[in-house]
Order: structure tokens, then C-alpha cells, then sequence
């Protein structure tokens, strides 16, 4: 199935394992929570179990360093994708509200970016990516 839109997870090269796969994971938490119609349906397995609906597209993985973030965020928001970010003070909290206050007190082009999610038309976050590698 084609798809005219497109979601790219871009991380830090240089996190930990277990940091990589926190920031992927909040990130897509993200996408899925404030863009309606990205969730697809419920599953249910052979035996009647339940389980939760997934995103109904593919999440593409990069990597990048801080100033290659940055680019991804600034030209994402020059878009007017959807954009989520992830910074490193938000390893030392530990609630939403305190991840927030940690995002406002910092200006855009300050941030201690180590992940971005990205969402938006294929062609456009085709561009906005573009060079990057993809998550080994």
C-alpha cells in the first residue's frame, strides 16, 4: 500500500541504545496521539485477544547529530509539518508537565535536541530528511 503521507523519527547518533529506542518511543507516542486518522484499527489475535491499534503506516528511523536535527526541526517547521521534539533535559524528568516546562524554557534554536518526529506529505518529508541515513 502507498501512502501520501510520511513519518520520520530522526535521533541522535551518539545516545545510548536504551535512549535511542525512549526517544523513538516518545516520538511516535506523539505522532499517534495528535494527528487524527494516523491509527489504524484494533487487533485481535486467533483466540479473541484484544490488543491496542498501531499506526496504519510505516515509521522510518534516522540518525543525525544535534545540528543535523535542528535542520530537520527548523525546516519542518518552515513546512508546517507536524513536529515533536525530544531534548536531553527531558531524560532527567519525569512526568509530561515537567518534559513540557523543560521544552518552553529553552528558545527553538537552543534546543538540546536528541530526537525529532516529522509528519506530513511524503514529498515534502522526503525533503526535509533528505541525507540522512537511515537508523542502522
Amino acid at each position: 500500500m502507498r501512502f501520501d503521507t510520511k513519518i520520520g523519527i530522526v535521533v541522535r547518533a551518539d545516545l545510548a541504545a536504551w535512549q535511542k529506542l525512549n526517544v523513538t518511543a516518545f516520538l511516535s507516542s506523539a505522532v499517534a496521539g495528535g494527528v487524527p486518522g494516523l491509527m489504524g484499527e484494533p487487533y485481535e489475535d486467533g483466540s479473541g485477544n484484544a490488543y491496542l491499534p498501531m499506526l496504519r503506516q510505516p515509521v522510518l528511523v534516522y540518525t543525525a547529530d544535534l545540528e543535523g536535527l535542528r535542520s530537520v526541526r527548523e525546516k519542518a517547521v518552515g513546512r508546517e509539518m507536524d513536529v515533536a521534539v525530544y531534548i536531553e533535559e527531558m531524560f532527567k524528568t519525569g512526568h509530561d508537565a515537567d518534559n513540557r516546562a523543560a521544552v518552553r524554557a529553552v528558545e527553538a534554536d537552543e534546543l538540546g535536541l536528541v530526537g525529532v518526529v516529522v509528519h506530513g506529505p511524503k514529498n515534502g518529508v522526503d525533503k526535509v530528511l533528505k541525507g540522512l541515513p537511515l537508523h542502522p
